[in-house]
């Protein structure tokens, strides 16, 4: 089954590891960390040492494969992962994009690699820096038949377990829509006990405060 659910796309920096506020502080769940990233020693990170738990269990269960979409590449795996109980992960090559802004043409400059590399694979991805035109682009690809969720946290707050349920309640949609036979199945109800019913998660100003 797992050979053919959803991609889950997972940043790090605003999703994993959230920005301080204004006080400099982050939520009391993340502990911090230091490492050396691309040549800077003793970068600080904030890291949720529960976050690779919910990600497993989604895993485990068949309902995505995982992967990292961040500028921390294949690092992501040696110096995020550990912190965070998650096991390695493949990465997409977003390549090293000379950009001063994170939308240099009015959407995120992941998209463009991204979508290369998934064709018409259905996705759940999870980043803080979507831009309207990134939700647009989400929507086509559903009207085209890969469904595609995107999901942004706060990026002061980083990713909570209602952005795990929607993504959760999401791929089950998916995976009974078309199983491995490319039958078509209702979509289940949501779970009354979940915060967040799928088919959320989908503005542009999701989560932000």
């Amino acid at each position: 089954m797992a050979g053919n659910s959803p991609y889950l796309l997972i940043d790090v920096d605003g999703v994993l590891n959230p920005f301080p506020g204004p006080s400099g502080s982050v939520p009391p769940e993340y502990r911090p960390h230091r490492v050396d990233f691309k040549g800077h020693r003793d970068v600080p990170v904030w890291l949720n040492p529960h976050h690779g738990a919910t990600v497993n269990a989604l895993y485990s269960m068949g309902l995505v494969r995982p992967l990292w979409a961040t500028s921390w590449g294949a690092e992501a795996n040696a110096l995020i992962a550990p912190h965070v109980g998650m096991p390695q992960f493949p990465h997409i090559d977003l390549g090293a994009p000379d950009i001063s802004t994170p939308h240099p043409h009015g959407y995120l400059w992941k998209r463009d690699p991204v979508s290369d590399w998934l064709k018409n694979a259905p996705v759940a991805w999870i980043d803080d820096d979507f831009a309207p035109p990134d939700y647009d682009w989400a929507a086509e690809r559903a009207l085209r038949g890969a469904p595609t969720l995107l999901i942004q946290p706060d990026p002061y707050a980083g990713l909570q377990r209602h952005h795990i349920a929607a993504v959760r309640l999401w791929a089950i949609s998916v995976m009974q829509d078309h199983d491995t036979f490319g039958n078509h199945h209702e979509r289940p109800l949501a779970d009354p006990h979940d915060p967040v019913a799928p088919g959320t998660q989908r503005g542009p100003s999701s989560d932000r405060p």
